[in-house]
Order: C-alpha cells, then sequence, then structure tokens
C-alpha cells in the first residue's frame, strides 16, 4: 500500500478504464493486445462511428468488415476473430447475457474465460476487473518490470529470473486485499509508473515517487538516472503485451 500511496499522490486519480459500456471494456482489452492504447482506440473509434460497438451488432457484423473496422490496431485478422469468437461464447454460455456472465462466480468465470481463443491471463483479467468490477488483479510487463526492479517477485518465483504471472498476481492480491476499487487504480498507476520513469531502458529511477522504496542495495537507489532530457507526465494512457500466438 505504500507503493500505491506514493503513486497516489504523484499522478492523481486515474480514471481508467475509458470506456461508456462494459461491453466497449471487453472490446478494448481485446483491441489493446500487442499494441499501444491510441492504436486500439482508433480501431474502437472505427466500430462506434459505423455503430457496430455493441454484442448484438458485433454478432451480425460480417467478418471481412469488422477486419477493416478494427484494421489500426495491427493483427486486425486474429483480432475481429477473437472479437466473434468472444460473442459467440458469451451467446452459447450466458445466453447474451454480460450480465449473466458477470454473476458468474469469479473464479469459474476466469477459467471460462481463459478457455476462450485468443483470451489469455492479462485479457482475462482485464475483462474481470474494469468490465465486471470482479477482484482481480492485472498484471502486465510494467508490473514484472515494476516488481522485478524493487526486488520484490524475484524471490517469488519458482524459476530465478521468472516472473510467473499467477505468482505475481496472487501475491499482489494477498499483499493489497480484496478491494476492486484498489486493484482498478493501482494497475492504472502501474502503467503510468512505467511510462514516465520505470522505462524498459533508461528507466528514471531518481525522479520516481518510488524511489525512496527501491532496496537499500539496489545500484539503481544512488543511481541519477537522467540519460534523456525530462519528459512530461504520461496519464490515462496504458496498453498491453500479451502474445497473439
Amino acid at each position: 500500500m505504500a507503493y500505491y500511496r506514493a503513486l497516489s499522490e504523484s499522478l492523481g486519480p486515474m480514471k481508467w478504464w475509458p470506456a461508456k459500456t462494459p461491453f466497449e471494456v471487453i472490446v478494448g482489452a481485446v483491441l489493446v493486445q500487442n499494441t499501444a492504447w491510441s492504436n486500439a482506440e482508433l480501431a474502437i473509434e472505427n466500430l462506434r462511428g459505423a455503430r457496430v460497438l455493441t454484442f448484438a451488432a458485433l454478432e451480425r457484423v460480417p467478418i471481412a468488415r469488422l477486419e477493416r473496422l478494427v484494421r489500426p490496431s495491427g493483427y486486425f485478422r486474429q483480432k475481429a476473430r477473437r472479437l466473434k469468437g468472444f460473442v459467440a461464447f458469451v451467446r452459447e454460455e450466458f445466453g447474451g447475457s454480460l450480465g449473466r456472465m458477470f454473476r458468474t462466480p469469479t473464479a469459474e468465470l476466469r477459467e471460462r474465460l481463459l478457455e476462450v481463443h485468443g483470451i489469455g491471463p492479462e485479457t482475462a483479467d482485464s475483462i474481470l476487473l474494469y468490465a465486471g468490477g470482479h477482484t482481480v488483479f492485472v498484471v502486465d510487463a510494467y508490473t514484472h518490470r515494476m516488481l522485478g526492479r524493487h526486488g520484490i517477485t524475484a524471490s517469488r518465483s519458482a524459476v530465478p529470473g521468472k516472473h510467473d504471472y499467477e505468482t505475481v498476481r496472487g501475491f499482489l492480491e494477498g499483499a493489497l486485499g480484496r478491494d476492486a476499487r484498489v486493484y482498478n487504480e493501482f494497475h492504472a498507476l502501474i502503467v503510468n509508473a512505467g511510462k514516465n520513469w520505470c522505462r524498459k531502458s533508461a528507466p528514471r529511477c531518481s525522479e520516481c515517487p518510488l524511489h525512496d522504496l527501491l532496496p537499500v542495495d539496489s545500484p539503481l537507489r544512488s543511481q541519477a538516472v537522467l540519460l534523456a532530457p525530462p519528459t512530461p507526465l504520461v496519464a490515462n494512457n496504458m496498453f498491453a503485451v500479451e502474445s497473439l500466438s
């Protein structure tokens, strides 16, 4: 919670996920796979402009047209099939009702979502948390990077140097308690911290609100990492890095 408070005081409320409906959140969770949110957002605007951003409309739209509409998000053929596969799943398993789907117990629904082609752990958890309000923490590359640099995840992995998704998710959920609002906000804060300071290369640790929480023996703690000129803070902009393989 010290990490949560430090980031919250620095970045303020994230108000994430930006969407008008739970279904739009789900569509965004698929479209943002392996791309920047700005690209997924372009595809979402295409769908909205074509009046295809509803369950029934997405179910009816021809696959070729759907591919054209989601093209800005990249991997458009795979993503169009995944969207079609998801609505088919909801139709077959829950009579086309997202409300009924989200009333399913969290563990059971998560397991069933992971059986849908193209829905991996990060996408499933994004759907559960941001669209359904279920208490699951979304773990992404930013989370692995931040916790790894702070010496938190390495000791909890069964394989040295390997950050296991479920291990990290379990650790965070145990440390934070069961509060979907905290999970929502903290995940968004971590992503923004990754964009602003905890970068893959040339991290800006000396400027980061989490600097004082680094391990005392970490070389990043004493290193003034200022390899690039200061840039404005990035806010409310996220992307996922889940594999399409």
